[in-house]
């Protein structure tokens, strides 16, 4: 318990634009569109925490909107900040699904209860197991040429690993891009591939067989999310391991999934899970199985980025990075008050207490679309 108690929440809708278009086997996207969560206490204290909906993946801005305005604000308005497992289950129980709306929440009081322990969020989650981790960037233009003009200016930045969006196309086209891709940056370059559910099931193993002459280091998704015997199928009969992320959103997918050994590979992402707590819980199940984690990311702001560098810092055992690129290198701009820490291709956790980032107002000012407080409807 603290002697402070929290006296407004106000949520931030905010949309910006993307510097370009990126296509995925589940849809385009063309920006970020999330909702902030602004808690203030009776100590002049402030947390942030932010969801980062996509309609096709979890639900929408207007969504998490709703949910934080309408069912959440009861919970915590005169409530405690550091009693973070309590609020946070009563939250599950008011409000089934929004785990995008659940992440946010968290973050805003894990920030608050950070600022007043003097710590930061991932030394509350049990401690920094590192400093930093390499970083991964998403190819996902349908132009191709463009495309390869930012690969180069984010290799010059020391960024090795390429994440590349495929299903949204043709199987040639996938196959001409990793084998420019391979043949430009040899062995240096660490290839991945994420089909966002692009492929038919009944194809899969023929397709991704095919581009493991590429040597990617895992495949992500490559089916529908609810054809989880299909991925298991996938799994046990390619050589390159496979990702699962659609597949496994909460701790009960995470059971099937090690219980079924369906995937190699879970992606952890505080929107899908419902916030960093659920995500530790689903990390310590795979460990379990051997299962390996990865941090994924959603189309976010750098308020997100850093709730999910926190995650990311206190899994024990990460080998294969983070995707925490969006505020760097696909957003129109960064509304955080500092840069996101990307330097020489790795995230760089900050040590200062709470979340470590708040939104620049002249940047929010500018961004937002709608702006929630009390008594509005």
């Amino acid at each position: 318990m603290s002697d402070h108690r929290i006296t407004e929440m106000r949520i931030h809708c905010v949309s910006i634009p993307a510097r370009a278009v990126h296509s995925h086997g589940s849809g385009d996207v063309g920006g970020i569109n999330v909702a902030l969560c602004e808690l203030t206490t009776d100590s002049g204290l402030t947390g942030w925490g932010e969801a980062s909906p996509w309609p096709v993946f979890t639900g929408t801005q207007e969504g998490a909107a709703a949910a934080l305005h309408v069912h959440f604000r009861p919970l915590v308005i005169g409530q405690d900040p550091v009693l973070v497992e309590p609020i946070m289950a009563q939250a599950e129980r008011v409000l089934v699904g929004h785990p995008e709306a659940k992440a946010a929440l968290e973050c805003a009081l894990l920030d608050l209860t950070g600022q007043i322990a003097g710590l930061p969020i991932a030394e509350l989650l049990g401690g920094r197991a590192r400093d930093s981790m390499p970083l991964s960037f998403s190819i996902a233009n349908p132009d191709f040429d463009a495309d390869q003009a930012d690969v180069a200016q984010i290799w010059d930045s020391g960024v090795r690993i390429f994440k590349l969006k495929t299903g949204f196309a043709d199987h040639a086209f996938d196959l001409m891009r990793l084998e420019k891709l391979r043949d430009t940056y040899g062995d240096a370059i660490r290839l991945r591939i994420d089909y966002n559910q692009g492929l038919p099931a009944y194809d899969a193993i023929r397709h991704i067989r095919d581009l493991e002459a590429f040597r990617p280091e895992f495949v992500e998704q490559p089916v529908r999310m609810h054809e989880r015997a299909a991925l298991a199928e996938i799994t046990r009969a390619v050589d390159v391991p496979i990702m699962a992320d659609e597949s496994v959103f909460n701790v009960r997918d995470a059971q099937q999934a090690t219980a079924t050994r369906m995937t190699d590979i879970i992606s952890l992402k505080t929107a899908k899970s419902g916030g960093i707590r659920r995500c530790l819980e689903i990390a310590a199940i795979a460990r379990t199985a051997g299962i390996e984690v990865y941090g994924g990311c959603m189309f976010e702001t750098s308020i997100a980025h850093m709730a999910g560098a926190h995650l990311m810092a206190a899994v024990p055992d990460l080998t294969l990075g983070c995707e925490f690129y969006m505020s760097t290198y696909y957003a129109e701009t960064d509304i955080a008050k500092t840069p996101f820490p990307v330097r020489g291709g790795h995230v760089h956790l900050p040590k200062t207490p709470g979340l470590g980032t708040a939104p620049d107002p002249d940047a929010l000012a500018r961004y937002r679309t709608r702006l929630l407080s009390h008594g509005d409807s």
